[in-house]
């Protein structure tokens, strides 16, 4: 006599949703052991940089909001502080989170590579990012002193224009690192990766824009 068809199909359903028990206590004990990221990993040489490479462009728009009146400029000052500041504080508290110090004797930038050696497509040969030799330290698109010190000296058009020269390749060396950052193991690195590409992208095409309508599109100043 053969069996009704649904206890058969109860004991397949009831197989399978053990073996899905099974793979996903596997990969909470995985994720369990792994433990939070190292002092020399991705995730914490991309907050540590990155804090940095904000805090700076943090200065840069608090120094133009005081140099000119131009409301256009002004606003976009604004949006740059407070969201990088309120980022700053995101990626400070995971170093915290973690365990870690805010500060390293890791090189800067070393991470960088290891983000693009993670990325799909990507590989050791590939990973080496423009203007950064094997011994470098420097964070793309990062004003130098010289250019501060000019940029808190000038005042009106002249000081708009000169923040947007060097905002610009200050906001395409964000990128540059954030698209880094989209390697890590970590949901909430790769969250704050994708938003910061969004965010940086978009302003840096309404900064074209901005420095068209001024009569001073083109190539902005060599940067650090």
């Amino acid at each position: 006599m053969r069996l009704p068809a649904f206890p058969r199909r109860r004991g397949v359903l009831v197989a399978v949703a053990a073996v899905l028990t099974l793979a996903l206590s596997g990969l909470g004990l995985r994720l369990w052991y792994a433990g939070p990221p190292g002092d020399a990993s991705l995730e914490a040489g991309f907050a540590r940089d990155m804090q940095a490479h904000h805090a700076q462009a943090v200065q840069m728009a608090l120094i133009i909001r005081d140099r000119t009146t131009d409301r256009e400029v002004r606003t976009l000052a604004y949006d740059i502080a407070t969201t990088q500041q309120q980022q700053i504080g995101q990626m400070y508290a995971w170093l915290d989170l973690w365990g870690l110090p805010q500060a390293s004797l890791e090189p800067r930038m070393a991470w960088m590579r290891q983000g693009h050696q993670n990325m799909p497509g990507i590989g050791p040969q590939s990973a080496q990012m423009p203007g950064m030799g094997p011994q470098s330290a420097q964070m793309p698109g990062m004003a130098t002193r010289d250019q501060l010190k000019q940029l808190e000296q000038a005042s009106g058009k002249e000081a708009e224009t000169l923040f947007l020269r060097l905002m610009i390749p200050h906001h395409q060396g964000g990128v540059q690192m954030a698209q880094a950052a989209q390697g890590s193991g970590q949901p909430q690195v790769r969250r704050m990766a994708r938003s910061i590409l969004a965010a940086q992208k978009a302003e840096i095409e309404l900064m074209r824009d901005m420095l068209a309508a001024r009569g001073a599109a083109g190539t902005s100043p060599q940067t650090g």
